[in-house]
């Protein structure tokens, strides 16, 4: 009896901890709260792109690098969600300097995508949808790995802007995705997140595709030996958003990339 009492008041001093006004700092993370059927903890959004419907109606507290602290406030969270990148380092440490709780995400791989994604179930008070969600994302990351693994990665040059020309290095997450797709970032040896390249240097490290998200950016690269491998186009704005809508994201790089897998 006494340690059924212990569980019981062990879980309800979880809940009374748990976050009930929630303000998250960049869209990928308000789109974790919504798969976690939590969007009815939100109470504001920081700006990128177009928002899930359930939140189209949330009140704003600004845009990527433009955060208004006063409209923030006002909005009296006891949780905050952030992705460093969407707030610049000034309002970083003004946001420290509030001590308000501050649950901070960056992954640099899918695996610990799924895990934050657990740990953010728990900062809300829900560790059961957490741990089911993060149950179901890990199978089907596995799965992606067993179906596209080969013994010789394929050599992939990501591109993500051509004026300057910028990749993504070896600690951004969709390198770790190419990497379950049975493919090798060419630039995994960088250590910035997007660095920026040269096309000499993409043609030294001899690619044997390149990724575009744009078709005039591939047609650029007609024009030089590379040319002979393949060029792929990647309009999927899901692999820039690390939800757990990346990983349906990563399946259709998987099959773009190898699609005799």
């Amino acid at each position: 009896m006494n340690r059924w009492l212990a569980v019981l008041l062990l879980a309800a001093s979880a809940s009374t901890m748990a976050a009930s006004r929630i303000v998250s700092l960049a869209p990928s993370l308000s789109e974790i709260v919504v798969e976690l059927d939590s969007a009815d903890l939100l109470v504001g959004v920081l700006d990128g792109g177009d928002r899930p419907p359930i939140l189209k109606d949330l009140p704003s507290v600004g845009r990527y690098g433009q955060l208004d602290v006063e409209r923030l406030l006002s909005l009296k969270p006891d949780l905050l969600l952030l992705w460093p990148g969407s707030v610049g380092p000034a309002q970083r440490e003004q946001l420290k300097a509030l001590e308000i709780p501050m649950y901070v995400a960056e992954p640099h791989s899918l695996d610990q995508l799924v895990t934050q994604i657990q740990d953010i179930a728990a900062q809300l008070g829900r560790p059961e949808r957490g741990v089911q969600r993060a149950a179901e994302l890990r199978l089907q990351v596995e799965a992606l790995r067993q179906r596209y693994r080969r013994d010789a990665p394929l050599l992939v040059f990501y591109q993500v802007w051509d004026r300057p020309l910028y990749t993504v290095g070896g600690g951004q997450i969709i390198s770790d995705a190419l990497s379950v797709c049975g493919a090798r970032n060419v630039f995994a040896d960088q250590a910035l997140p997007a660095p920026q390249v040269s096309v000499e240097s993409v043609l030294q490290r001899q690619p044997q595709m390149i990724l575009a998200t744009e078709q005039a950016q591939l047609d650029a690269w007609k024009k030089w030996p590379v040319a002979q491998g393949r060029l792929l186009l990647v309009n999927d704005k899901g692999l820039e958003r690390p939800s757990g809508q990346m990983i349906e994201a990563t399946a259709r790089l998987c099959e773009l990339i190898a699609p005799d897998r």
